[in-house]
């Protein structure tokens, strides 16, 4: 692969991932203001409920469910415990390819990871506390605030504003923020019903075995077809809740910085593993195979996982080794994390890997090669 190749993969899987993280912000961002506050507010109020749901949402195939999990912690609406519950419940795009490949073996070995997400979880936000560890809360975006005009326009809704609210109630349907979002919505929805932003898995040999029969192509779409909602809220929403909301919490604020670390860090991936091939770590070793695993994992990013899913497939490697590498690996999910809060993702991270090692070697232990 030359550089135009990286260059051109990188940059693709740059703006599917950004597209999909600002999607969700945006339909969170209209969820919580059409709402008044309301729709987020039980799950605000339950560290369980917000553990059990962001870890179901990293337990969907792909990294939807991941991006989905990101964006309710940058906006305060999940703790950190529920956030590393979804990165431990999630294997991103290689689920997809587990399912295909061992389906049965897959779904166990997903439901396992799942259980184990919720006790981490449940762990880091109930038992964290009382041993003296402080909960970590991200800093670098305040909780989604609804604002006076935002309580005029909800009241307007249910029939009780008053005039002084008429001018939050504005729509300016040309203005250049409004036509770029709409624009911008419009043709990522496009990309993505086409396929023009679809990457490819590198798996060598393994493409014969047909990785393509179930892929996230049908996650895309869907998506695509969810997001045409968006369409319509950014085409009549009022100016302050494009302008404010949209335009400047979420794309000023989140889209170029989450858009420059996805790509330079997908780049920087691309010439690594160019010149490094991972495969060539692997060994007959166990023990040693599951900490190769759980150090894999750490690279954001669904190829080299793949290499796992692979010789666990043609029977190479044991479920101990999957089992580790599925926990310490998030796929695509953890970039715009990364993006976000370092200190969050450094955190999130170790966690993982202190419980990929734990499982790993304990499922050696119990259940052997």
């Amino acid at each position: 692969m030359d550089i135009a190749d990286i260059l051109l993969d990188a940059l693709r899987a740059a703006i599917l991932i950004t597209g999909m993280v600002v999607m969700m912000m945006m339909m969170i961002e209209s969820l919580n203001i059409s709402s008044g506050g309301r729709f987020f507010s039980r799950l605000r109020q339950s560290k369980f409920g917000q553990i059990v749901v962001s870890a179901f949402l990293g337990w969907i195939p792909g990294c939807i469910g991941g991006f989905a999990s990101v964006s309710l912690f940058s906006h305060g609406m999940i703790s950190f415990g529920a956030l590393v519950a979804m990165l431990i419940a999630t294997s991103g795009d290689e689920a997809f390819v587990m399912l295909t490949l061992f389906p049965g073996k897959a779904l166990w070995i997903s439901a396992l990871i799942l259980a184990i997400g919720i006790v981490v979880g449940v762990l880091i936000d109930y038992a964290g506390p009382k041993l003296g560890l402080k909960p970590y809360a991200l800093k670098t975006c305040d909780e989604m605030q609804i604002h006076e005009e935002d309580k005029h326009e909800h009241a307007h809704q249910h029939e009780h504003a008053h005039k002084p609210a008429e001018s939050s109630r504005k729509r300016h349907f040309f203005t250049w923020k409004r036509l770029l979002l709409f624009i911008g919505t419009a043709l990522y929805i496009a990309a993505l019903a086409t396929g023009m932003l679809e990457h490819e898995h590198e798996g060598g040999a393994g493409d014969d075995h047909g990785f393509n029969l179930l892929s996230e192509d049908w996650m895309n779409m869907l998506f695509a077809a969810v997001s045409l909602i968006m369409v319509g809220v950014v085409a009549f929403g009022t100016d302050h809740f494009v302008e404010e909301h949209l335009w400047h919490h979420v794309i000023a604020r989140h889209a170029l910085k989450i858009f420059a670390w996805t790509f330079g860090v997908l780049v920087l991936l691309g010439f690594v593993t160019e010149v490094v091939d991972i495969s060539n770590w692997i060994g007959d070793n166990i023990p040693l195979m599951i900490v190769l695993a759980t150090l894999i994992g750490i690279i954001p990013e669904s190829g080299p996982h793949l290499i796992f899913v692979t010789l666990f497939a043609a029977g190479v490697i044991p479920a101990p080794v999957l089992i580790a590498s599925c926990i310490s690996q998030d796929g695509h999910a953890s970039l715009p994390l990364l993006a976000e809060s370092k200190g969050a993702f450094l955190r999130a991270k170790a966690i993982n890997c202190l419980v990929a090692l734990a499982a790993g070697f304990l499922a050696w232990f119990f259940v052997g090669a």
